[in-house]
């Protein structure tokens, strides 16, 4: 499918695929996209990431800011 028929969800979803394969090479850790509400996207925190003390830098400073880049109104937050 090309970007332009990809709804911004989806557009979203895939940089989150994207930022979790490097997360998994070299951090034993993963993102993974759980649902949208609005302008917030949820995201779960898998493998090394889980417990890690600093789960929440990496997904503010990582994963939020990678988003921020490429959609400036999104908010990111772990998913319960």
């Amino acid at each position: 499918m090309s970007e332009q028929n990809q709804s911004g969800e989806e557009r979203i979803s895939t940089l989150i695929d994207q930022l979790s394969a490097y997360i998994e090479q070299y951090h034993d850790g993963s993102v993974a996209f759980d649902h949208m509400e609005g302008n917030t996207v949820y995201v779960r925190l898998g493998g090394a990431c889980e417990d890690c003390p600093l789960s929440l830098a990496t997904l503010q400073g990582w994963v939020a800011g990678t988003l921020r880049q490429f959609f400036p109104d999104i908010k990111v937050e772990k998913a319960e």
